[in-house]
C-alpha cells in the first residue's frame, strides 16, 4: 500500500467513493486503483480566498513500485503493529488507581494480557456522573468527590474530546482504533485535529470500561485511595474506602493514574516521602467569541460551507514582560463550564459536544509559571499557588459558585464591566462581574492585557471589546511532577508506577493513555509476560 500525501481538494469533494478521487487528483487510471481510503484530512485556510482541504490517501494499485518512483509525496505505508505480551491465569492482579484516559487504557492492556486488573475509580460511572455536574451546574451544589475532575473518564470526559498530540508514539493508533471500537466516530483516524465531543465521550468511556470487565478486570467506582502499605520498600498494599467502609488489596503492582486535581493524593505522597518534585505549569482565563465571528474570521467567505465544522485556532505570543500568553484547549462551538473539585476554589474548563454548534467558541487564555513564582521550594508549592487563586475567584464570583466575568474591552481600560454586548456568557449557573485582578496576580494579569492585543493582531476581531472573559482557568496542567526511574516506578516506592497528566507525564488525552499503556507494559513485564 501507498501513502500519497498533500493533495490540493475542494471544499466540495465527494470523499464517499475514495477510488474516484484518487484516481482524478494522482492521474491513474480507475481500473488501477484496487482500493483507497482517506488517511488524513486538514483544512487549509491560510488564504481566504481560497480555502480548500490538504489530505493524504492511502492506495493499492497495480504496479506500486513503479508509481512510488514516479508520484510526488508517496511512500510505502508502513504500520507497526501493537502487541500485548501474555500472562498466567494465577498472576498477582495489579491495581490501578483513576479511571481517566491513562487508567483507562493501562486497564485495557491489562486485561488483554490476561492481567484481570482492578480499579479504583473515587468518582461515579459516567452516568451518576453527568447527574452531579448537572446538579452542581443547575444549583451550584458540589460534590467533591463526583466532579468534572472526578468519575468514569477523567476530565477529559467533560471536554472537547481533543485528540491533537505532539508526541510521537506507535502506540496512538492503536488508541484511535479502539476508541472508533469503542463508539468514537471514525473520523478520528484521518482528521488532522481528531475530536469525540463530551456527548459522544460518554457512551465510549462506558463501552471501554465493559469491555475490561469482560475480559476479567474489575472497576470500582465511589472508591476512594486512601493509603498504602509497603514491605522493604515495595508496595505491598493499598486502602480504599467506599460506603461500605474500608478496604484493602494485597498486590505490588499499582499504576497511580489520579489526574492532575487529586490533591489530597499528592499531599499523602508528600507526608510518605514519596520523591516529588516541583513542575511548571499556567494560568489563566477563558475567552468567549461568537462562533460565527471565528468562523468568519478564519474561513472568511467560506464561513458556513457545509462541508466546514466549526473554526478553531491556536495562538501564542511572546510578551515583552518575558511571559509567553497563549491559547490552550480551545473549543469551538461550546461553552465554559463550571469545573470545581474542591470546596470554596472555583476553576472553569471548556467543553463542547461533537457537533460543535453552540453559539460561542471558547478557549484558555493561559500564562506560563515557572517554579520561580511560587515563591517557596515546598514540593507542593505550585498546588497552593493555584489553591489560591481559586479561593479568590470564589469570592470574586460572590462565593456561590458563580464565575467572575468581565468583557475583554473593560479589562483592557481597567474597568469594572457592568453589562455585555453582543456575546453573552456560556457559564452556568451564573456569573457576577469581577476584575481579573481580584484573582490572578500582576504578572498574569499583564500578561493577558497584552497578549489579549497581540492576538487581535493575527485573528480579526480576537480582541474585540464585547468578548467575554471568565475565570479562572487554573487547572491546565499538573503542579507536581511524581519522579520515577527508567522502568517507571517511583523513585521512592518500588512497584508504584506514577502515570499520566496527574503524575506529570502527559498533557491531554492522547498523550496520557499513552504513558497509561507504557506503564502497563511495564506492569506485565515486571510479571512475566511472554510475546
Amino acid at each position: 500500500m501507498i501513502r500519497v500525501g498533500n493533495i490540493k481538494v475542494s471544499l466540495d469533494t465527494d470523499f464517499r467513493n475514495m477510488k474516484s478521487v484518487a484516481s482524478e487528483k494522482l492521474r491513474i487510471p480507475y481500473d488501477r486503483i484496487i482500493s483507497a481510503k482517506l488517511s488524513k484530512k486538514s483544512v487549509d485556510a491560510r488564504k481566504k480566498n481560497d480555502v480548500h482541504f490538504i489530505i493524504s490517501v492511502d492506495i493499492e494499485v497495480k504496479g506500486e513500485e513503479k508509481l512510488l518512483r514516479t508520484l510526488k509525496n508517496a511512500s510505502q505505508v508502513k504500520k507497526d503493529k501493537y502487541r500485548i505480551a501474555k500472562l498466567p491465569s494465577d498472576t498477582e492482579r495489579p491495581v490501578i488507581i483513576g479511571f481517566g484516559p491513562a487508567g483507562m487504557f493501562a486497564a485495557l492492556v491489562l486485561a488483554k494480557s490476561g492481567a484481570k486488573p482492578i480499579v479504583l475509580e473515587r468518582g461515579g460511572d459516567v452516568d451518576t456522573r453527568c447527574k452531579a455536574v448537572d446538579e452542581f451546574r443547575r444549583n451550584g451544589v458540589l460534590d467533591t468527590e463526583c466532579n468534572i475532575q472526578f468519575g468514569e473518564g477523567g476530565a477529559g470526559t467533560f471536554s472537547d474530546g481533543k485528540l491533537n498530540t505532539g508526541i510521537k508514539d506507535y502506540r496512538i493508533g492503536w488508541i484511535f482504533e479502539r476508541l472508533v471500537e469503542f463508539g468514537a466516530p471514525d473520523e478520528i483516524l484521518y482528521m488532522a485535529k481528531p475530536h469525540i465531543g463530551t456527548d459522544m465521550l460518554r457512551e465510549t468511556v462506558k463501552n471501554l470500561r465493559e469491555k475490561v470487565i469482560k475480559l476479567g478486570g474489575e472497576v470500582h467506582f465511589n472508591a476512594k485511595f486512601t493509603g498504602y502499605t509497603t514491605e522493604n520498600g515495595e508496595i505491598s498494599q493499598v486502602e480504599y474506602t467506599d460506603s461500605d467502609g474500608v478496604h484493602t488489596i494485597n498486590t505490588h503492582n499499582v499504576i497511580l493514574a489520579t489526574g492532575h486535581s487529586a490533591r489530597d493524593v499528592f499531599e499523602m505522597l508528600k507526608d510518605k516521602n514519596v520523591s516529588l518534585s516541583q513542575k511548571n505549569f499556567a494560568v489563566g482565563v477563558r475567552v468567549e467569541h461568537h462562533r460565527k465571528d471565528i468562523d468568519r474570521a478564519m474561513y472568511g467567505d467560506f464561513a458556513g460551507h457545509p462541508s466546514l465544522k466549526a473554526a478553531d485556532y491556536k495562538l501564542a505570543v511572546h510578551l515583552p514582560n518575558g511571559r509567553t500568553l497563549y491559547t490552550f484547549c480551545m473549543c469551538p462551538g461550546g461553552e465554559v463550564v463550571a469545573a470545581s473539585s474542591e470546596k470554596g476554589r472555583l476553576a472553569v474548563n471548556g467543553m463542547s459536544c461533537f457537533a460543535r454548534n453552540a453559539e460561542n467558541s471558547n478557549s484558555a487564555l493561559l500564562v506560563n509559571v515557572n517554579t520561580d513564582d511560587f515563591g517557596s521550594d515546598d514540593v507542593l508549592a505550585g498546588m497552593y499557588f493555584q489553591r489560591e487563586i481559586e479561593e479568590k475567584a470564589f469570592i470574586s464570583g460572590g462565593g456561590d459558585y458563580s464565575a467572575p466575568v468581565t468583557t475583554v474591552g473593560a479589562m483592557l481600560k481597567g474597568e469594572k464591566a457592568d453589562s455585555f454586548g453582543k456575546v453573552k456568557p456560556s457559564y452556568i449557573p451564573n456569573t457576577r462581574f469581577a476584575d481579573i485582578s481580584e484573582y490572578l496576580p500582576d504578572f498574569i494579569c499583564e500578561s493577558i492585557k497584552l497578549g489579549i492585543v497581540e492576538m487581535g493582531k493575527k485573528i480579526k476581531g480576537f480582541d474585540s471589546p464585547d468578548a467575554v472573559i471568565t475565570g479562572t482557568e487554573s487547572r491546565s496542567s499538573s503542579p507536581v511532577r511524581i519522579n520515577r526511574g527508567e522502568e517507571l516506578q517511583s523513585l521512592t516506592v518500588k512497584g508504584l508506577y506514577p502515570c499520566g497528566e496527574g503524575a506529570g507525564y502527559a498533557g491531554g488525552i492522547v498523550s496520557a493513555a499513552a504513558d497509561g499503556m507504557k506503564c502497563a507494559e511495564k506492569v506485565i513485564e515486571r510479571l512475566g509476560g511472554v510475546l
